[in-house]
């Protein structure tokens, strides 16, 4: 793996952040369906922490493999 200032740019160049977000969106959006989706349709309170980590995740993931394809690439 890269030195960390090698991976913070790699993590904030060529679209990495946009695309991530969109998967964080997408798997993101489906998840918190599959998990809250009763309480969310019957207006049950829900709990947020749960839903914000189920947005964090996948986009962590995504910017991570982004960052392995492309050290890879680089090396």
């Amino acid at each position: 793996m890269p030195p960390r200032k090698s991976v913070i740019a790699l993590a904030l160049s060529d679209g990495i952040p946009l695309r991530a977000f969109c998967v964080a969106l997408i798997v993101g959006g489906i998840l918190n369906l599959i998990n809250q989706g009763d309480e969310i349709f019957r207006g049950e309170p829900v709990v947020w922490w749960k839903i914000a980590l189920t947005f964090i995740v996948p986009y962590c993931v995504s910017t991570h493999g982004a960052i392995a394809a492309r050290s890879s690439q680089q090396s």
